[in-house]
């Protein structure tokens, strides 16, 4: 397996690094990834394989880049969930429905306010991926607590 960094982003309550993965195995399938590391947690963004991964794959597939990845940034080895959320939960909760999307709404402004990628801090503050931090975002906007995107004609 290699590691790789693929570029970072620091801020003033730390830094957030994405990492390009490659899984090379004997029987010539190929697995790659772009990996994200941020306060203590890793989330995989992307991920491209040949042949396709299964399911069960895709879930055990963080667990197996988790250590090699925490080590490229050299923060040792991966944190338990529990030493990492002090619950065992993986990620940190986070309301749904309507409260969830009102808080959303306030950390994509807090951070548009602060000159910061304000989807990076909705990805930070949920703990979710980016494509499903965009679905929050969208999910705010259509609720009314953050302007529309684009005006309609």
């Amino acid at each position: 397996m290699s590691v790789w960094p693929a570029w970072e982003v620091r801020e003033e309550a730390g830094a957030t690094a994405w990492f390009g993965v490659r899984l090379a195995f004997p029987d010539g399938a190929l697995v790659e990834a772009l990996a994200v590391v941020a306060e203590g947690c890793v989330s995989v963004e992307d991920v491209r394989a040949r042949p396709a991964l299964s399911l069960d794959d895709l879930t055990v597939l963080a667990d197996w880049i988790e250590d090699p990845l925490f080590d490229a940034c050299g923060l040792g080895p991966a944190p338990t969930a529990e030493e990492a959320t002090g619950s065992g939960r993986a990620r940190p909760a986070w309301p749904r429905g309507i409260e969830g999307r009102r808080l959303v709404a306030e950390e994509y402004r807090a951070a548009q306010e602060d000159g910061v990628d304000p989807v990076l801090a909705v990805m930070c503050a949920t703990g979710h991926s980016r494509r499903k931090s965009l679905r929050m975002i969208a999910q705010a906007r259509d609720a009314g607590y953050l302007t529309p995107r684009h005006a309609r004609r």
